[in-house]
Parts: structure tokens; sequence; C-alpha cells
């Protein structure tokens, strides 16, 4: 078992990026390969085609990143609140993380601030407590009458993008301000399917990419696959176990129609390299079951995945990596860390490398490409 101690590691405040490289594809590029340890160049995220060929497939996860963050005050006492939404559980009944700074408690009624920071028409009723926050119901007006609207509808008027603590905390630390317009244009892939909303953090792996990048893959031959996985809060929680194994892994919900999944069976039939973008594409195309029956093949491939990877883990999908630098003790870590035959110390001392070469690190930060 991974002791969760070892994913560790020491990282400078200023080297956490507070907003992406402009433009996109111009972010530093780390690039690896899993067979030799000794292997790694210092390029830019540009550079990325020269590392492609025809034979291999991009898989990318086109979850569209909702305005989830929330804000708002007690009816009661006007205390200030700040919340997260993380999903329907039916109409008008949402499931959100809460915090404040005085005990909540059942019946209490928040009244929501709108993006311009002023109380708007809407409100929450705690009903009770989840295991991840709280059910809530939403109202609406001073009679606080019961609303049904689409969660995406009234989080387009009330939220705003649900940008990391830690980039948040990073800001605040150094005094700079971003507006919210700009983080919902830089917290979204340029390749994000609108049509499939659900995701409450960005899949940053992504994020590098511009639609110029995008055709200069696309007139090299390489191929792209696109999958669904709306990703949770869950995906940034630190390991609270002794062991990462022991860790309560957070379910995320994820779709691979069956186009996708017979694309990923043509190339790797044919010989090409199969290459997620981030860790969700990987889990996702892992989360597929073994062996892929006729049913998938023909409907596609829907459900929750709680997959935690480890080293020693047996990838059947994923030959190599894009993927940004990760938090320490994070879930994340132990995935990538599972590429490699060394498994974590390998790559820690990418990561400590990493530190000594200035990268910029987490969500709007640089990224690694982890070739066989």
């Amino acid at each position: 078992m991974l002791q969760t101690a070892s994913l560790q590691y020491d990282l400078p405040s200023d080297l956490i990026a507070t907003r992406p490289a402009e433009p996109r594809d111009s972010a530093r590029l780390m690039v690896l390969r899993r067979s030799d340890p000794a292997h790694v160049e210092h390029r830019r995220f540009s550079d990325l085609p020269e590392f492609l060929t025809p034979a291999d497939r991009l898989v990318f996860n086109t979850s569209w990143v909702v305005p989830a963050r929330f804000d708002g005050f007690r009816a009661d006492t006007s205390g200030k609140i700040e919340g997260l939404f993380l999903t329907t559980l039916e109409p008008g009944v949402w499931e959100v993380m809460i915090q404040s700074g005085s005990r909540l408690t059942q019946g209490m009624i928040l009244r929501l601030h709108g993006r311009d920071r002023v109380p708007s028409r809407y409100s929450l009723r705690l009903d009770r407590k989840t295991s991840d926050g709280w059910r809530v119901e939403l109202r609406q007006g001073p009679e606080l009458e019961r609303v049904t609207t689409d969660a995406a509808e009234i989080l387009s008027q009330i939220g705003a993008t649900p940008i990391p603590p830690y980039i948040r905390s990073a800001r605040r630390n150094s005094t700079e301000h971003v507006s919210d317009d700009q983080d919902r244009r830089w917290y979204q892939a340029v390749y994000a399917n609108p049509q499939t909303r659900g995701s409450v953090a960005a899949p940053t792996a992504g994020l590098h990419f511009t639609s110029d990048l995008l055709d200069r893959l696309s007139a090299l031959g390489v191929s792209r696959t696109e999958v669904a996985l709306h990703v949770g809060p869950g995906t940034f929680k630190p390991i609270q176990t002794e062991y990462v194994e022991q860790h309560p892994m957070h379910a995320e919900w994820c779709r691979v129609s069956a186009a996708a999944v017979d694309s990923i069976e043509i190339t790797r039939a044919a010989g090409g390299r199969i290459i997620p973008v981030g860790t969700t594409s990987v889990r996702t195309l892992e989360s597929l079951p073994n062996p892929i029956t006729d049913a998938i093949r023909r409907e596609g491939f829907a459900a929750a995945t709680r997959l935690l990877i480890t080293p020693g883990y047996q990838f059947r999908w994923t030959d190599a990596l894009i993927t940004n630098f990760h938090l320490p003790g994070s879930t994340l870590l132990a995935l990538v860390a599972a590429l490699f035959p060394e498994g974590v110390p390998r790559l820690l001392d990418h990561y400590r490398q990493a530190v000594r070469e200035r990268y910029r690190f987490y969500s709007y930060g640089d990224a690694m490409l982890i070739l066989p």
C-alpha cells in the first residue's frame, strides 16, 4: 500500500499560477518518457505536435464548467455565507457545500447574491445534511415560493466561476484582482461542450489548448476522441488516511459514447498510442469494463466512477498523458505516479526539478507530457 505521507513535496507559494499563460499554448511543457528516467525536455505547449504522430489519438474531456460558486447571507442574522453547487437532486432541490461563520441548522433560509453582489430574488432553504454538504430547496421572492428552474439557468444569474481556493488565496496574498468575467473565459477549455454541463472544477490539462493548436494537430493527422467526466470538488480533496488506498474515493459521472469506444479500439488495434488529456480522461477510459461488451460497443458507457489509481495499476487504455502539476497529498498525484515504473519517487524527482526550473503549478500552471 502507498503511504499518503510519501505524496508530499515543497512548493514555494509564488509558483502557484494565479492566471493562465497568454496565449494558452505558450505555457511551459516538461516532456518525459516513462521508459527513460534521464529523458527530460523543457519546451512550450505549442511544441506538442512535434511529439505526436498521425497514428496517435488524443482523448479530451469536454465537460463544461458551471459557475457553481455562490455567496449570500443568513436571513436571520445577515451573517455571510459562501457555497458551491454540487448537483441537482431533483427539480428545485440541490446538493451544495456551504461555509458559514456560525452553525447552520435545518430549515434556515440563506439569501443569495446576484453576480452584481446585490441580493437576488433567490434563496436556499436548508433541508438536511448530506455526506458532502447540504440538501437545499431553491426558493424565490419574499414569499419563498418553490423554484424548479434548471440549475444552469439559475447559476448563470447568481453563480461565479469555481476557481480553486488555492488560487483565490494566492491572489489575495499578492493583492491581485481578476474579474469573474476573465475567469469564466480562462477556466474553460476551448473545446468544452456547453451541452455537457456539470463540472464544478475544470479538467485543467485541457486549458492549454488553443483553436490554432487543435487545427495544427488535425492537420498533422492526430485523431481526436471526446468523452465526458463531470469533475467534482472531491478531485482536490486531500487524502486524510494513512494509506492512499484507504481514501474514500469520490464519485464522478462519466460517459464514453459508442463512437468513442469504437475509436479507441481501432487505434489500439492499429498500434497507435492513446493519449488522454488530463487525469479525468484517464479515469474515464480506465473505468470502462474489462472486457468491453458488445452492449457497450452498441450503446456506449455511462456510470459513476470511483476509480482510484495508484502505483502498480495496470493501465489498459492509457499509453501517454498530458497533465498539469498537482497538489501534494492528492489522488491525482498518485495517479500520475502510477505511470512510472519507479512510482512516486521518480515523479517527485521531476516535480523538484520543475520547482528548480520555476515551472508554474496547479490549475492555471504549466504542463507535463509523459510519453511511453
